[in-house]
């Protein structure tokens, strides 16, 4: 047995760092899922966050991703203070057993959000293409509750340790791969769920036709919400008027360069006289950034304008 003078502090403390830890990414993840829920605006900085939120891969059956995110770092406050809480004398073996068990879960909680936190951080780099804060810090947490889990307590079986983490790994991995397994299918972006249904007025047809002279570009992804809600402001005629840019490789006729090189960060964007505009915008808005002088009777912006 070790004496607790010669314990390694690690040992000793790892357990309160992993709820501490824990704990601030179950406020981050609960944060975005309730921003998720009622179709809000994240407080970011880069910008890019509404755009990972609004893009596909933050839904997974149904539910927000982030939902799943704040179950597993509530897990892995669980797992940490549970034997924490047994302080009695009298119950030491109850105790050591739950040390045992829940350095387990850790480690495996640990691995698991470890490896989906790196998918993430993939696909931000390459396929979104947009920072998020939230997900930068979230895969921080989630890689220091991985070392912590490991680092944190003695293991007398390193072999099975490694064994059951390279299992959990896989498994993560594959599941992650099959629940994300046809949003860059092709025909998923031909089968947009959210196409323009509404009628075009002939104030939004020339209002379109105006920004398509001035050079002005909206900048999109066919998944994204807000984006298909700018277009039913048009309506179907005057939004396929409309110097359309879509930014997503797996879309129709992507043009992902022209949005790096105008730096764009969120959707919709519009670019009007050299000057980049963010997110939705009512049409007297866009009338205004463009000095449009016409009809301004516009059909749908009492319906779907903010």
């Amino acid at each position: 047995m070790r004496r607790r003078g010669s314990t390694p502090w690690i040992y000793r403390w790892s357990r309160p760092l992993i709820a501490g830890i824990a704990s601030i990414g179950a406020v981050g993840t609960g944060y975005l899922t309730v921003v998720k829920l009622t179709e809000g605006t994240a407080a970011c900085p880069t910008g890019g966050c509404d755009v990972v939120l609004s893009s596909p891969y933050a839904t997974a059956f149904g539910l927000p991703l982030t939902l799943f995110g704040f179950l597993g770092y509530l897990s892995m406050i669980i797992f940490a203070v549970a034997p924490l809480l047994v302080t009695s004398p009298k119950k030491k073996k109850l105790r050591a057993k739950l040390e045992q068990w829940t350095g387990l879960l850790l480690f495996l909680g640990g691995t698991a959000m470890a490896v989906f936190s790196s998918y993430l951080m993939y696909l931000l780099a390459f396929v979104i293409k947009a920072v998020c804060i939230y997900c930068v810090v979230s895969a921080l947490l989630s890689a220091s509750l991985f070392i912590l889990s490991i680092i944190g307590r003695y293991w007398e079986d390193l072999g099975h340790l490694l064994f059951s983490g390279v299992v959990v790994a896989i498994v993560v991995l594959v599941g992650t791969l099959g629940v994300y397994a046809n949003i860059n299918n092709p025909q998923v972006a031909e089968s947009n769920p959210y196409a323009v249904t509404t009628e075009s007025g002939t104030a939004e047809v020339a209002l379109a036709q105006h920004l398509t002279q001035q050079g002005a570009k909206m900048y999109g992804a066919y998944w994204c919400p807000h984006c298909q809600n700018q277009k039913q402001l048009f309506g179907k005629e005057a939004s396929s008027q409309i110097d359309y840019v879509e930014c997503d490789p797996s879309g129709e006729e992507p043009r992902p360069d022209l949005c790096q090189t105008a730096g764009i960060q969120g959707f919709p964007t519009w670019e009007i006289e050299g000057k980049l505009y963010q997110g939705e915008k009512t049409l007297a808005e866009l009338a205004n950034l463009s000095g449009y002088q016409g009809d301004r009777n516009f059909t749908n912006a009492s319906e779907h304008g903010h």
